[in-house]
């Protein structure tokens, strides 16, 4: 879609320094840069690299102001500032509508201009809000409720009793709401019994789910994920769980049921978490972190690394301590 940088400066709220009136289609690298780019920059060291490249114009903080040989939108956060013209850039989502074979019974309720593609079915009594687009062979239970503006690629799996807030984005193969893994042993025959899992699975706006990831239902009462929240490929996260505003979970973290992650905690890739554990908002979790069951952990801003789960400044203290110990010991 076809943009003037000025037209692109006012709806970005940017300070536009150079020629207005050039257009640009898209954003790119400054390696793959065209004549119709838009590019960004956020260190003075890559600016004379735009500057150089073939892109149409450049966004970048005040680093730039100097700059004469392109077109700059001043930004005092470019990468969001990027961001947030590819949205502008891509042009409108196409109109609803829905496949003829999917299945969409007469209960359901469905918004203005809702897309729902080729063998996807509906249970009974769903509700879908305006604008949302349900992907091929997706599978919604009855009574789940998705809000507008959704998006869920092919083969999202949602369980009945559900509810999607507005804005949520779920990628291809993830299963929202199914049985918790709760079970209870009978001590005669050593045998297994699943216990209820009867509760819901809550999603509130603007969260994105990652591709292949799971969330359970509550048990007898409600999991929850708070708004904003961003959830990446492949993490599981188990029943009863509570998920804060603004959380950031990378891929192959995996949560045991009744855990608390509080607002703005953010979560680097296979970390592992104990049941009826907390994290305390603000805190940040370094990749394959562990914390056991029932621990509670807290330090806005401060990094955690290892199992069990400690300051980086002490994981790191400890290992310099282990390879002394080790070199003495040769």
């Amino acid at each position: 879609m076809k943009r003037t940088l000025r037209d692109l400066a006012e709806n970005l709220g940017c300070r536009l320094h150079g020629n207005g009136a050039i257009t640009v289609t898209g954003v790119s690298s400054l390696q793959s840069a065209t004549g119709e780019s838009l590019v960004f920059v956020e260190d003075g060291e890559y600016l004379d690299a735009a500057l150089q490249s073939a892109a149409a114009a450049i966004i970048a903080g005040d680093l730039a102001i100097n700059a004469e040989s392109k077109p700059i939108l001043i930004s005092p956060q470019p990468r969001l500032t990027f961001t947030r013209a590819a949205r502008l850039l891509a042009g409108p989502e196409p109109k609803g509508s829905v496949h003829p074979t999917a299945i969409v019974p007469d209960s359901a309720e469905i918004g203005k201009n809702v897309a729902i593609g080729a063998r996807a079915i509906l249970g009974e009594h769903v509700k879908v809000g305006a604008e949302t687009t349900i992907g091929c062979g997706s599978v919604i239970g009855d009574n789940a409720a998705i809000g507008s503006y959704c998006r869920l690629d092919a083969n999202v799996t949602i369980y009945p009793g559900t509810t999607l807030g507005d804005r949520v984005i779920v990628l291809a193969g993830a299963v929202l709401g199914s049985d918790g893994f709760g079970y209870v042993r009978d001590s005669q025959t050593g045998r297994y019994e699943q216990s209820p899992q009867i509760g819901r699975l809550i999603i509130e706006d603007d969260v994105d789910v990652g591709a292949n990831s799971t969330i359970d239902r509550g048990a007898l009462d409600e999991t929850r994920i708070r708004r904003g929240a961003k959830i990446d490929n492949l993490v599981h996260i188990g029943h009863n769980c509570q998920i804060g505003e603004n959380v950031v979970i990378a891929a192959q973290t995996g949560l045991s049921g009744s855990v608390t992650i509080e607002d703005n905690v953010i979560m680097g890739g296979q970390v592992g978490i104990g049941d009826h554990a907390r994290v305390e908002a603000g805190a940040m979790l370094g990749g394959q972190c562990g914390i056991l069951p029932k621990k509670v952990l807290r330090g806005k801003g401060v990094v955690f690394w290892g199992t069990p789960a400690r300051p980086v400044r002490e994981y790191f203290k400890e290992l310099a301590f282990l390879s002394r110990s080790a070199k003495k010991d040769r």
